[in-house]
């Protein structure tokens, strides 16, 4: 039984704890901790009896009765929780970003290195729906021909005003620079955004929609279109155009339903819901890795590059220019 802590008691916390309480085979929350005392303890009661309750990460990470720690809590503060664990060996499922600037990408990623293991996971659950590791596994067979271009669209039904034009990266797009790279098993190149006429259901501070253009290395063209205040519901989509056909991403399962003259299917407002079961499988997988002692999703490279790439679209947003993704060379330890 795998003894996981968990730093961040917020929803996406809480979700994670019910998740390995109820639904993870072969793992149990022994710690919980969070800077407000009554997020930890809510969290610390869906755990159950006997959970330990910490007010800071590294406490949690330095207690000897916790074997591997999930990290749930903002992005800033991951840096440094990632480096206590690195350095005591435990290891980790770290929900994205890997760290909010490239720098401290790059400081996680020379410690895993110099510590000889493979020891963080990175929180992007795409690679784990249906949808879209039918399509890689399309593209592996060889049958279609090369990948050429990509098409994505992710589409929510509106944000809050806090939400302003860069997090339209940062908190939205960073889905599709991780898993577009994943599916053609390449880096990126170039970045690219073009902004369409604005929807009426924004706001000063955000460009809405956005075109998001990128280029891998071997010259494959991915364009996103980010659309946030779509109104009609949470809409993701993938096709793959190769030399010897296209591979599109079928529609979430969900009834038809006939009624007064009319044919309609659901298309869920709720990302939670679209992606449970993926968030399910990925928490399985680490607990499964953790006892064997590997990482078969994201891992640091992975997060480093998201930010890399990140940090260039959300220049090119300010630039309308085609930005360079400028990374360091991929250490011989992630190949």
């Amino acid at each position: 039984m795998l003894k996981i802590g968990v730093i961040g008691c917020g929803g996406m916390g809480r979700s994670h704890i019910d998740r390995i309480t109820n639904r993870t085979q072969g793992a149990e929350v022994v710690a919980v901790s969070d800077v407000f005392e009554e997020g930890a303890k809510k969290a610390a009661a869906i755990a159950g009896e006997g959970t330990k309750i910490y007010n800071n990460g590294k406490d949690l990470i330095n207690d000897p009765d916790v074997e591997a720690v999930l990290i749930v809590s903002p992005g800033f503060a991951h840096v440094d929780d990632l480096l206590e664990a690195i350095k005591l060996g435990k290891r980790v499922f770290c929900e994205k970003p890997l760290c909010t600037t490239a720098e401290d990408c790059k400081k996680v990623m020379d410690a895993e290195v110099a510590s000889g293991k493979h020891l963080i996971q990175l929180g992007f659950m795409r690679r784990y729906y249906k949808g879209y590791t039918q399509i890689k596994d399309a593209i592996a067979t060889g049958e279609y021909g090369e990948p050429l271009i990509m098409h994505c669209t992710h589409r929510n039904p509106e944000v809050p005003t806090s939400y302003d034009t860069p997090m339209a990266v940062t908190d939205t797009v960073i889905h599709e620079i991780d898993l577009c790279h994943w599916m053609v098993g390449e880096d990126y190149d170039s970045v690219q955004v073009i902004m369409p006429k604005d929807t009426k259901f924004t706001h000063s501070k955000l460009r809405d929609p956005q075109i998001m253009i990128l280029r891998t290395k071997s010259g494959v063209t991915i364009d996103v279109e980010c659309f946030v205040n779509c109104k009609f519901g949470y809409d993701i989509n993938c096709e793959v155009v190769c030399e010897d056909g296209a591979l599109k991403m079928g529609m979430p399962l969900a009834p038809e339903i006939r009624k007064s003259a009319s044919l309609s299917r659901e298309i869920t407002t709720d990302c939670f819901v679209l992606f449970k079961d993926a968030y399910d499988e990925e928490i399985q997988n680490w607990v499964d890795c953790a006892a064997a002692g590997v990482i078969e999703g994201p891992n640091t490279w992975d997060g480093y590059l998201a930010e890399v790439t990140a940090d260039a679209l959300v220049k090119a947003q300010q630039t309308g220019a085609i930005e360079k993704v400028e990374t360091v060379e991929k250490p011989e330890f992630y190949k």
